[in-house]
């Protein structure tokens, strides 16, 4: 029935989908490398200033500071250590947790490779409520939750037959991606547009090794059983 369907399709939605994984990657490209060529040519300072004024100046208050450190420390070592074996005690496919594992390491040396590459300093120390060291384009934080939840994410709306957990699972990952973000923005060591860049880079990574890694370390190579 489902090659029944797709063969009714429109030829052009059929391409699309068939290429879904290409266009995707691009997109993300495209958009992080207009990140990276605003942040050089200062174009986004205004960008930055506004998220700075709301999330610094206006948001800021006692009570929301420590719930912003809590949220960010879910893409920090430990809380990423801890979720790998969940991972792989209760994640599907035969090697889940090194899958996540792999894909986690990758991510971390494109930021780090990234940060090498463009030098960008942090906001000033004064207005960090958390101490930070090295580079600050792109975030790593932001780069590390869309990587691993987001893989997540791609396990729970593959595997998960329940629509109501697959649905609660798919926004939770994708709030705490997005939270995440924000996070780093109102803690003070980065900019939106680390934030923004950290993405859209991680986007593509994850794009990339979702068709070409998870098929080997989740199903032997199967490729076909891992489709959206």
């Amino acid at each position: 029935m489902a090659s029944s369907a797709q063969s009714t399709q429109h030829p052009v939605l059929q391409t699309l989908r068939r290429n879904r994984h290409a266009i995707f990657f691009g997109v993300a490209i495209v958009a992080f490398l207009a990140v990276l060529m605003d942040v050089r040519s200062d174009d986004f300072a205004r960008i930055d200033s506004s998220a700075y004024v709301f999330f610094v100046l206006h948001l800021r208050r006692p009570w929301l500071t420590p719930i912003m450190e809590t949220i960010s420390s879910l893409a920090s070592p430990i809380i990423l250590a801890a979720m790998l074996l969940v991972v792989q005690a209760f994640a599907p496919g035969r090697r889940p947790g090194v899958c996540a594992a792999v894909n986690l390491v990758l991510a971390v040396a494109i930021d780090l490779v990234l940060k090498e590459i463009v030098h960008r300093p942090r906001p000033d120390e004064s207005l960090r409520l958390v101490s930070e060291a090295g580079y600050s384009f792109p975030s790593g934080h932001s780069m590390v939750s869309m990587a691993f939840y987001g893989l997540l994410l791609w396990m729970v709306w593959r595997y998960e037959k329940d629509r109501l957990v697959k649905w609660v699972c798919v926004l939770g990952f994708a709030f705490i991606i997005l939270m995440v973000g924000i996070s780093r923005i109102y803690l003070g060591v980065h900019y939106a547009s680390d934030v923004l860049a950290g993405f859209f880079v991680s986007a593509a990574w994850l794009t990339l090794y979702i068709k070409l890694a998870v098929p080997f370390m989740l199903n032997g190579g199967d490729e076909a059983d891992i489709e959206f």
